[in-house]
């Protein structure tokens, strides 16, 4: 055989030889699609209580664990995270979620049309339980200004 019937390596002109290149158009398609699904799931996976809260001029606050959420209704209805609870139940409720440990950071989420005395007595009420990490959460005001 002679070297012009031979392509490259020694190998005969004609056979397949594979691409060294990869299609990336596929993965791309696809990354965009998972984007999509991604962007239109997400907000119907926070789920909770609907409050009104009040606003204010505060930063939020910094999250290293995930703390326990009090939150009071317009209605007046008491839920912890989303469970709905009654006052009378609501030390024994804690303290079994928190496994005994005090340490446990709680948030009280109160409608904005509430009672003060109300608020007061469900805050009043943690922190009879023995919880002193208790914090009100409210909304950034917009514009800068507070109400």
């Amino acid at each position: 055989m002679g070297a012009e019937l031979k392509g490259r390596g020694g190998r005969r002109k004609g056979r397949y030889e594979p691409m060294s290149q990869i299609n990336v158009t596929p993965f791309v398609d696809v990354m965009l699609v998972l984007l999509i699904i991604f962007m239109v799931a997400a907000p119907l996976l926070s789920t909770g209580v609907k409050v009104d809260l009040p606003q204010t001029k505060s930063k939020p606050l910094s999250e290293e664990d995930k703390p326990l959420s009090v939150s009071l209704a317009g209605d007046g209805k008491l839920f912890i995270n989303d469970t709905e609870v009654e006052i009378n139940s609501l030390t024994e409720r804690l303290r079994a979620i928190a496994e005994g440990s005090t340490e446990t950071r709680i948030f009280v989420r109160a409608d904005q049309g509430l009672p003060y005395g109300q608020v007061m007595e469900v805050m009043s009420t943690i922190n009879a339980a023995g919880f002193n990490k208790v914090a009100l959460v409210t909304t950034p005001a917009k514009g800068g200004k507070g109400k």
